[in-house]
């Protein structure tokens, strides 16, 4: 026992000596964690509030104890529930990488048309939806729309508040995920000034979306395996990313207790700046403004000499080659063998081949990620920019929700609510 009362015996403890008082404590450590309300006990005097850490951004700090995904960025790997995200890419749906990450186990081939049939069923929207998407400018932002439409089905359904079931928890997984990519291609046709289509039971979760996107009318519409394969790959590998910044917000609005609907909607609201969802965008822009192989090497230049950013590599967590980009560029080819060839996949693939060979690059460790070939493969779908986080949100979805649900079985969480250092005035009186 310390000189503070705490039991130590048998643990790793962390020695810290505090100069300003010259008291030493020992703080227990845990998976090379120590919890932060034990610096607290860190103080000058009693009446001291305690000491805390201040971690802009939460760069090192962890909020929850998670089951469902792991990234080693300094090796460059993603696991879903301990399965390497290539083989379940290579070898899974969507809808079963998402049973996978919401229940922890792969699911049986009856778990999996239970799980499928239970999403399917649900994918239609509801009248007073298309209603609200109508009030909408054509020129609307997509991201703005769908974070609107999420949060609008805390309308739709009596139970929205429940979620201390875990009854109500499933049926709101299943809405959701169900209802993300019927809301995201009914904002695409709104754009577009084209009639709403209404998803059919017999297409899977990925081809659905292809067809309520691009059907020009609902009795004609034959989508090609190879897209279909490709987008179900793109949403698997965008399902979920430890705690990014979508991911805390959907983490933090829930632990208030919020609906799902709602949480979900500020969780989309967090992926559609720039700094998060965005980055697929900026790559597209980028190899438009190269243009063409011959202008690669000019570019180049430029962004040694700072003038311009090279979109695509490097990642606040991955600082090697992010795993998920080898498998987008394999769909990649795959795609253009079907939908032709796009003259901005030379540009990226001479901007990748120079960045791995070139010192400037790889002595700071700019690999290409998700981003990369992302965006490529969907402006050949048929997609334009502005779609491209709306479909990041998609997949995401699956792993807001996962993460949602953990949080809400987790006895340890409390409402978040992170300190603050004031900098302000101090107590001043106000003059009449």
């Amino acid at each position: 026992m310390d000189q503070e009362g705490y039991h130590t015996v048998g643990k790793e403890m962390l020695t810290v000596t505090d100069t300003r008082t010259g008291r030493t404590y020992e703080l227990p450590v845990e998976r090379d964690t120590i919890r932060a309300i034990d610096l607290r006990r860190i103080k000058v005097n009693e009446s001291d509030f305690g000491l805390m850490s201040y971690d802009p951004g939460f760069t090192n700090t962890a909020s929850c104890k998670s089951y469902i995904t792991f990234v080693d960025g300094a090796n460059g790997f993603l696991r879903y529930r301990g399965y390497p995200i290539e083989q379940l890419a290579l070898n899974a749906s969507f809808l079963e990488v998402a049973y996978l990450i919401f229940y922890g186990e792969m699911p049986t081939s009856a778990e999996t048309d239970d799980w499928t049939s239970n999403v399917v069923q649900r994918m239609g929207a509801q009248d007073h939806i298309a209603s609200i998407l109508n009030g909408f400018p054509r020129d609307s932002r997509p991201m703005t729309m769908f974070v609107s439409l999420i949060a609008a089905l805390s309308t739709c359904y009596e139970d929205s508040q429940d979620v201390q079931s875990e009854a109500a928890r499933l049926l709101h997984v299943y809405r959701l995920v169900a209802q993300a990519p019927t809301l995201a291609a009914m904002g695409y046709r709104h754009a577009n000034g084209l009639p709403y289509n209404r998803p059919v039971d017999n297409l899977s979760y990925s081809a659905n979306f292809l067809r309520m996107a691009f059907a020009s009318s609902e009795n004609e519409y034959q989508h090609h395996p190879t897209l279909e394969r490709a987008l179900d790959t793109l949403f698997i590998l965008h399902a979920d990313h430890e705690q990014n910044c979508s991911t805390s917000t959907m983490r933090a609005i829930g632990s208030g207790l919020a609906d799902p609907y709602c949480a979900a909607a500020g969780a989309a609201a967090a992926l559609s700046g720039p700094l998060h969802g965005g980055a697929n965008e900026a790559v597209i822009r980028m190899l438009n403004e190269i243009g063409s192989i011959e202008n690669v090497h000019a570019y180049i230049k430029r962004v040694k000499t700072g003038d311009v950013r090279l979109m695509g590599f490097g990642h606040r967590v991955y600082k090697n080659y992010d795993p998920r980009a080898r498998i987008i560029k394999r769909i990649s080819e795959e795609v253009f063998d079907v939908v032709g060839h796009n003259p901005l996949i030379d540009c990226a693939m001479e901007l990748e081949r120079i960045a791995l060979e070139d010192d400037y690059f790889v002595s700071r460790k700019l690999y290409p990620n998700v981003d990369f070939y992302s965006g490529i493969i969907y402006e050949a779908i048929g997609l334009p920019a502005s779609m491209f986080t709306v479909m990041f949100a998609i997949a995401r979805t699956v792993g807001w929700l996962s993460q949602w649900n953990e949080l809400m079985q987790d006895s340890e969480q409390r409402i978040t609510r992170p300190r603050q250092i004031y900098l302000g005035a101090d107590k001043r009186d106000l003059s009449p």
